[in-house]
């Protein structure tokens, strides 16, 4: 059985519960592998994701292991957004005299 870590992207649908009608995709934060829950159950804190893979809500889930799917691990590196690259203002360097 596998169990998700952080950063990985899972589809949660009716499979991991019945709670989830509605599809979506959800980044995992943490795992509460130390909080005690029923055989196959798991409690997972992170961010649903729009269409675009962007976080629009935080979330704590409690899912079956066994229901759950991988969209994307944790070891894939994640696309950057569309919302420009930071850039840092230049300063002026201070040279001594």
């Amino acid at each position: 059985m596998r169990i998700p870590r952080s950063g990985d992207v899972l589809a949660i649908t009716r499979l991991a519960s019945v709670q989830f009608a509605e599809p979506f995709q959800f980044r995992v934060i943490r795992v509460h592998s130390d909080w005690t829950t029923y055989q196959g159950w798991i409690w997972l804190d992170g961010y649903q994701l729009n269409s675009a893979g962007d976080a629009v809500e935080r979330r704590s889930i409690f899912v079956q292991i066994h229901g759950l799917r991988w969209v994307g691990d944790a070891t894939a590196p994640r696309p950057r957004n569309d919302r420009g690259s930071y850039r840092r203002p230049e300063v002026p360097s201070r040279r001594a005299s």
